[in-house]
């Protein structure tokens, strides 16, 4: 039923799709710290901070990941009048192909989340929000964005989250405008009544949600088909996308074969935001051309990619067509990545509870030194990463006449080492830079520096990191081994 030689052609496509997002957006902090002591004030934990990441959630994190796919994404959703809201509207600025309106409600805050993370584990959440429907004024501005957006988009997607921007009142009428202007309409749905969604082109619920919907039984295929045709016959929907979580998904449609499809998680470290990528890569491809079951198919593979990430993440179009082709399953764990990669990665990682290392260097023509340092570096912690010298940095620094190999060679021959996670080239002088964006736990370098003298030092230790110096192998050194070889030339 699906073949994938149509997919690099829809994955093509998603560059020139042009999708209208509504929803409850919402901003995600995550605040980092340890836990050392019980307060002698209450019988609570002293939670000592480090620092903190804040990201788009909610609808929001639907927006992100159409940003990732290449799909050019008008977004609507509602704010407070306060700091997080800016940080909000920064956030939204910042990604691409995208135009935000954030409509501004006076009388509410800005859904915020916190989470305090510490020792690979939540310590505590902290919500603030209201949820009370949108103002008759405010849905009114809603309402005129929609009809100014309507024409210039290929459809639209409902992300409601329950939080006040989709009254029922307000979205009947939403999905009505579309309808009569010909879009299609996807919804993520929440809460019980679905007869808020009649008309919809797709729902995609997940079991639970079905189960809450339909009050029927879903533990077994013929039963989630049932489920969902209840909803389509019910409220006139076309087809629902039930989402299984490690039993993949289900796409069931008024007859027709229900399509069942098993997960193409690689490897599950956490499945937040899940459903918002099956979303967005679902109605990127439907409405860029591909059928049902193929937009099922690659919404299917965009969730198992995500899920194998940490905390509220996106995934690319070059990373599903990876996947999709087989040639390169292992990509996810490609360890030559730019510095923009390598921060979404270590925020990954640092979310998990991993203690992330750092050292750096030329490592031109690799030697029994390098292979020390680099294995004393990871004894020291979870995942490494080198820092390495570019081709022009090293020329400064050493000479015209080196690197002796390239920095593409070079940087193959590090991620061929177990011992290293992730090689980042940098082009400064120094590694400082990469050392401020990637905050390690841990700075390791030679013992023929001293820490005053070590790149960074101050900083790793500022946000209560350690800096290491490791003893050298005596005599080993790329410099000595090039003369060497230049001594042997001469005989």
């Amino acid at each position: 039923m699906v073949s994938s030689s149509n997919f690099d052609h829809y994955l093509d496509n998603l560059a020139h799709t042009r999708l209208l997002c509504l929803g409850d957006i919402m901003l995600d902090c995550f605040i980092y710290g340890r836990v050392e002591r019980i307060s002698p004030e209450a019988p609570v934990p002293v939670f000592h901070m480090n620092h903190k990441t804040m990201s788009v959630g909610g609808a929001g994190n639907v927006v992100r990941n159409l940003s990732a796919l290449g799909v050019e994404t008008s977004f609507c959703g509602m704010i407070g009048r306060d700091n997080e809201g800016e940080e909000l509207k920064k956030l939204i600025d910042e990604l691409p192909k995208t135009t935000g309106c954030l409509i501004q409600d006076l009388h509410r805050p800005t859904t915020h989340k916190i989470r305090y993370l510490a020792h690979n584990q939540q310590v505590l959440r902290a919500d603030n929000e209201a949820t009370f429907p949108l103002s008759v004024e405010l849905q009114d501005q809603v309402i005129q964005y929609f009809q100014t957006q309507l024409s210039l988009v290929n459809g639209v997607i409902f992300s409601d989250y329950g939080k006040g921007m989709l009254p029922p009142t307000l979205l009947k009428e939403l999905i009505s405008l579309a309808n009569q202007a010909g879009k299609p309409v996807i919804v993520d749905p929440k809460g019980s009544d679905y007869s808020i969604y009649r008309g919809a082109t797709v729902l995609t619920p997940n079991l639970k949600e079905l189960a809450q919907a339909t009050r029927m039984p879903v533990s077994k295929d013929d039963q989630i088909v049932e489920a969902a045709l209840n909803l389509i016959n019910k409220y006139d929907i076309n087809a629902v996308l039930v989402t299984r979580s490690e039993q993949g998904m289900s796409l069931i449609r008024a007859n027709q074969e229900p399509f069942h499809i098993p997960t193409h998680a690689i490897e599950v470290f956490d499945v937040s935001g899940a459903g918002d990528t099956v979303i967005a890569a679902f109605s990127a491809a439907l409405l860029g051309g591909a059928s049902f079951e193929e937009a099922a198919y690659l919404a299917n593979v965009a969730a198992g990619l995500v899920v194998a990430k940490v905390g509220t993440a996106t995934v690319s179009s070059e990373e599903i067509r990876n996947l999709m082709k087989k040639k390169d399953i292992s990509f996810i764990k490609n360890k030559n990545l730019n510095l923009s990669e390598a921060n979404d990665i270590v925020i990954q990682w640092k979310r998990q509870g991993m203690k992330v290392g750092f050292t750096n260097g030329c490592f031109d023509l690799l030697h029994p030194g390098h292979i020390a340092l680099l294995r004393e570096a990871k004894s020291k912690c979870d995942k490494l990463i080198v820092g390495l010298n570019s081709n022009a940095s090293i020329q400064r620094l050493k000479g015209p006449q080196r690197p002796i190999q390239s920095q593409e060679a070079r940087a193959m021959v590090l991620a061929s080492l177990e011992m290293v996670d992730m090689v980042v080239i940098f082009e400064e002088d120094t590694p400082i830079n990469l050392i401020h964006t990637l905050r390690p736990d841990v700075l390791v370098k030679g013992a023929d520096y001293t820490v005053d003298k070590v790149v960074g030092a101050h900083e790793v230790q500022s946000w209560g990191g350690e800096v290491i110096l490791v003893e050298l192998i005596p005599e080993q050194s790329t410099t000595r081994t090039v003369h060497k070889i230049k001594e042997a030339q001469k005989v």
